[in-house]
């Protein structure tokens, strides 16, 4: 072999700083050499000779289905390498080998994403989320399942139809195929069903409504499940770029995820503690009485960010003033968390400067006391600024998630996103008699996805023809064009 080759794995050697094949290696006969030259160059860091990609690309002899239990080890361990993964997957991706594999591959290779909050591809992104999902594998009981499953998560995207559904039912068939026995295949199925479950739950629900907690529980099914969907969601996140992910973020789902285990454990669920960083300041904002404004800079680089709390008395209409006043201050929500507390409203709101500096503190709390006091005409305001709804072909929707709360009727707004648009909506809601007991406000890109818990003024939950009405107000005001509206 000579003494400047050293054995890596079977058939595979280092040579000179790079990962090649031994002189006696047969890739037409050993089908499985391919993935064990790929995982040993991953996990010892190190690159495959374009020589012995190439060779490999070419010679390789088709994986027998289902793959035998030493290609599916080769793929976990590669998948396993953490961030060597992606330059090894990389030189694999230039000589066609993924999608010979898994011909399932071919749909994603080099399809651009449709989500603004993707800075990559959506093969590059799965690949990504491999690697990430390496950080969390002492975390759960099936790292292997956990690797494949991020692999995986997206592969249903670049078609036509809601790329879960295609995913399910392509997992459903590649598994088997795999090599993965049939309780493997169900979770797998599984993961990919569900990746986005705990991300959409704890940014559009009620952490502490008992409904909230025990849907995930029944989606799941046991805890092993929910530990892998844990490490899958923050792996997703960390792949997707940096919008996609904040602590605020982090929390809810860490508080869904606790609550979901207790559930489903048999113990009582843990008193919800959304915020918990915060939770002194918001217990500050509520009992100082007033309104109340605190601003948290969160700028790193870039655009200037911030985390506003707010404190006011409760009343109809409350969140539509103070989301009106954001945006009068030129300031676009990125998420927002709001929740009634005796008498108090408390809000939480990631925001972002559209232009400039953020306002100063005072100056947003005296605004806001003006609004809420009537002296400061929001409506006005924003009928000078541009609108960009009316472009956009796809229509907002709006509809009431049954069964989703067990103390208020759950009113869900899909639209795309605008100067004012979340001080329309609640402006609507009260024009509607829709009282908002709590909110979740997320923006995507250049969509919006925010739920509403509503009740009527006397505390009572809306009847049939009183969602009926709501949603249509809604639609109204979202289908009017800001200067009408104003």
């Amino acid at each position: 072999m000579g003494p400047h080759r050293v054995p890596l794995a079977e058939g595979v050697v280092v040579h000179d700083a790079e990962v090649t094949l031994s002189l006696d290696a047969r890739p037409e006969k050993d089908p499985v050499l391919v993935l064990r030259t790929a995982a040993a160059a991953a996990q010892a860091g190190l690159p495959v000779s374009p020589a012995a990609m190439q060779r490999l690309a070419q010679e390789s002899a088709p994986l027998p289905e289902p793959w035998p239990a030493e290609a599916r080890e080769s793929l976990v361990s590669l998948l396993g390498s953490g961030l060597n993964l992606i330059p090894v997957w990389e030189a694999m991706d230039a000589a066609g080998i993924p999608a010979a594999l898994i011909p399932e591959w071919s749909v994603v290779r080099s399809a651009p994403q449709r989500n603004a909050l993707h800075i990559y591809t959506v093969d590059r992104h799965l690949v990504e989320t491999a690697a990430r999902a390496g950080s969390y594998l002492r975390d759960v009981k099936r790292p292997d399942l956990l690797l494949v499953g991020a692999l995986l998560h997206d592969i249903g995207k670049a078609q036509v139809r809601d790329h879960t559904e295609v995913g399910v039912e392509l997992v459903a068939l590649m598994g088997p195929r795999m090599g993965f026995d049939a309780a493997d295949t169900a979770v797998l199925v599984d993961l990919v069903r569900h990746h986005l479950l705990l991300p959409d739950t704890a940014t559009r629900r009620d952490l502490e409504d008992a409904s909230t907690i025990r849907s995930v529980a029944e989606a799941v099914g046991n805890v092993d499940t929910l530990d892998l969907l844990h490490a899958l969601t923050k792996s997703d996140a960390a792949a997707t770029g940096p919008a996609a992910w904040s602590d605020w973020k982090a929390g809810l789902i860490d508080t869904l995820v606790r609550r979901t285990h207790a559930l489903l454990q048999g113990e009582m669920p843990p008193v919800a503690q959304s915020q918990q960083p915060l939770r002194n300041l918001e217990r500050q904002v509520l009992d100082s009485g007033g309104v109340q404004v605190v601003v948290e800079d969160t700028s790193l680089s870039g655009a200037s960010s911030a985390v506003i709390t707010v404190g006011a008395d409760d009343r109809l209409g409350l969140l539509s003033t103070v989301a009106g006043v954001l945006a009068v201050h030129r300031l676009q929500v990125r998420a927002a968390d709001t929740r009634s507390v005796n008498d108090r409203v408390v809000s939480r709101w990631q925001v972002t400067a559209l232009f400039g500096d953020l306002p100063e503190q005072v100056l947003l709390r005296e605004d806001l006391t003006r609004a809420l006091n009537g002296n400061l005409d929001i409506a006005s305001r924003l009928v000078k600024r541009p609108s960009t709804a009316g472009s956009q072909a796809t229509k907002p929707r709006v509809s009431f998630a049954d069964g989703a709360s067990e103390q208020a009727d759950v009113l869900e707004v899909r639209a795309h996103d605008e100067p004012g648009l979340l001080h329309r909506i609640g402006a609507a809601l009260a024009a509607a008699g829709a009282y908002v007991t709590a909110a979740r406000v997320s923006t995507m890109g250049s969509e919006v996805v925010d739920v509403f818990y509503l009740r009527r003024p006397d505390g009572a939950r809306l009847s049939p023809d009183h969602q009926a009405a709501v949603v249509t107000t809604v639609l109204a005001a979202l289908a009017t064009p800001l200067a009408a509206a104003g």
